[in-house]
């Protein structure tokens, strides 16, 4: 740490840094930041940031407000979109209490608590994720709706369009940042998008899709057009998700991969996701925390809306990829609800929590589906044991208030803060006028 402290100070000084902005998330998932002159660095590294934690979402009761704010060395970056007039650089902080402790609140101890027991249990977990998100041409909403950049599709390449050069610029940018990039592509809807980020630890990864929404937003600001993460922003077309491939490894083996298993999978990668399938339901209010995240789930557009299980089965919840058979470190599983406006902090925690569950208790993994679960009725889905996701934010908090899954892993805190924002939110929610009634019933009752 102290060599990682030293190398931050001397990059500081030898590249000109005039502001330091030290970042953290709160209980929602929105980036909080404060910027501190270089001279303060070196005591920030030393005591922490005091700050008023009061006034920050979910992170203290009014009673507890001192918070210290402790910027991690680790992930010190120049941030290449402020130019090299006044160079500006970041660090990701962990929140603690007066007292020295880690502040039961902060979602990045959240997850580092999942992470420990992980590893406790002799676990390491690995993260890859697929991000979509929407291109429009502003965030104002006209007549018929959201504008989206282009009418381009899936995979279309846009000779000269400006996804096409968004992703050049964002890509480099991420490059830049020590993120690295393994796919971009147009998405299936118009102006939508994908980019892919290499695997990495479950903290890192998540570290990197909080920078990774900076940067989309920032390139977006630089090129005169609008980025959204909305779950689903048109109702004809689909929605943004954030498939995850996740895996274990003991060491440098891969604990999910079995040569003589079915899709090379182990016995440890069944019961992991049979965990994640049995627990999906009481933690798809933090996967999919907002009242518009249910119009993904149940807006068709391949996402995902049983819980079920497949290989080539895109309409199932986890789907068990094949690119490279043969080599162990790719064995992987992917879960494809979480859409792209997730905390990962929590999201991951709670996705980890399940999956070690799973292994823990032996879970036996349910059959595979290989069926389109759309495609098959109400009673035929019942037949095969085969149970929806929750169908609203309403129907996902109650599932969410009764799960001792959710509220040992997130924490009192954490659990209780969840539980009143998405009460909140639904009850603000469920009073609204909508366009579609007016539409439907002005003219007609």
């Amino acid at each position: 740490m102290d060599k990682q402290r030293d190398f931050v100070l001397r990059t500081i000084e030898e590249r000109g840094v005039k502001f330091v902005r030290l970042w953290f998330t709160d209980v929602a998932g929105t980036l909080k930041m404060v910027a501190v002159a270089p001279a303060e660095v070196e005591g920030a590294f030393a005591e922490g940031l005091g700050f008023d934690g009061s006034a920050i979402e979910g992170l203290s009761r009014a009673y507890e407000a001192d918070m210290l704010a402790a910027p991690d060395p680790s992930t010190f970056q120049i941030l290449p979109w402020r130019g090299d007039v006044d160079p500006t650089a970041r660090m990701f902080c962990d929140i603690m209490t007066p007292d020295g402790q880690p502040a039961a609140a902060d979602p990045r101890n959240v997850l580092r608590r999942a992470l420990a027991k992980a590893s406790d249990l002799g676990f390491s977990f690995y993260i890859h994720p697929e991000i979509e998100f929407y291109l429009l041409k502003s965030s104002q909403i006209g007549p018929e709706g959201p504008i989206p950049v282009d009418n381009a599709g899936y995979f279309d390449n846009v000779p000269g369009g400006t996804a096409h050069n968004f992703r050049r610029r964002a890509v480099t940018m991420l490059e830049q940042l020590g993120i690295s990039v393994e796919f971009s592509h147009h998405e299936g809807g118009p102006g939508q998008n994908e980019i892919d980020l290499r695997y990495a630890d479950a903290l890192t990864m998540a570290d990197n899709i909080m920078t990774f929404r900076t940067v989309i937003k920032e390139v977006a600001i630089e090129q005169g057009v609008y980025a959204t993460f909305m779950p689903k922003p048109f109702t004809e077309h689909p929605g943004s998700g954030m498939h995850t491939h996740m895996s274990l490894f003991e060491g440098d083996t891969n604990a999910f991969f079995d040569a003589s298993g079915q899709y090379r999978l182990s016995k440890v990668g069944r019961q992991f996701m049979a965990g994640l399938l049995r627990h999906a339901p009481e933690i798809t209010a933090v996967t999919n925390q907002y009242v518009n995240s249910y119009k993904r789930l149940w807006g068709g557009g391949e996402a995902p809306s049983f819980v079920c299980w497949g290989h080539n089965n895109r309409s199932a919840l986890i789907r068990v990829p094949l690119y490279k058979p043969d080599k162990g470190q790719s064995s992987r599983i992917e879960y494809r609800a979480i859409d792209s406006a997730a905390n990962p902090y929590l999201a991951y925690a709670l996705l980890l929590a399940a999956g070690l569950k799973g292994i823990e208790n032996e879970y036996e993994l349910p059959a595979e589906t290989e069926d389109n679960v759309w495609n098959l009725t109400d009673s035929e889905r019942r037949a095969m044991g085969i149970e929806p996701l929750p169908q609203s934010l309403d129907h996902a908090i109650r599932k969410f208030e009764e799960s001792e899954l959710a509220a040992a892993t997130l924490g009192e805190q954490v659990f209780s803060h969840m539980l009143a924002n998405k009460r909140a939110e639904w009850a603000a929610y469920r009073t609204q006028v909508t366009p579609f009634e007016l539409k439907r019933n002005l003219e007609t009752l």
